[in-house]
């Protein structure tokens, strides 16, 4: 991930996380609402290129639920891998405070800082996570030996 992939997954976070819960809690339901044609409509011819029949359509439409979802696991799990590499006390509480949701001008408030330095902090952060990320994908991830 570069800086502003991470810069947005920070941001995001709180909506990835709820959306997460939410998406996974309505793939739970097994989807009982859903019905075949019946009647003159089943005998009717249908349009070419898609299938007509509803419970494939579902299945397609979960699976995109399903795909759409690991995507956003794995922003979520690439920043929360990295939370403990921020150490410092104020980057740990600006980070906290966009892991939880609140804006720049929120974080300002709370911190009693201004939005400049927040940002200058915000800047660190992501720094830090991006150097890590880079890193660490340059590590090589067989041994071999000589």
């Amino acid at each position: 991930m570069n800086n502003q992939q991470i810069e947005n997954a920070l941001r995001d976070y709180s909506w990835m996380i709820n959306e997460i819960k939410r998406q996974r809690e309505l793939l739970d339901d097994a989807g009982t609402s859903v019905v075949a044609q019946s009647g003159i409509e089943s005998t009717m011819p249908k349009a070419q290129g898609e299938t007509s029949d509803p419970v494939a359509q579902e299945v397609v439409r979960r699976d995109k639920k399903y795909t759409w979802i690991n995507k956003l696991e794995k922003k979520v799990l690439f920043i929360q891998k990295r939370v403990p590499l921020i150490t410092n006390e104020r980057e740990k509480a600006v980070l906290e405070c966009m892991l939880d949701g609140l804006s720049m001008s929120a974080i300002s408030k709370h911190m009693g800082l201004s939005r400049r330095h927040i940002y200058n902090i915000k800047e660190s952060i992501v720094n830090r996570i991006a150097q890590n990320a880079h890193f660490s994908q340059k590590l090589p991830t067989e041994k071999h030996c000589v």
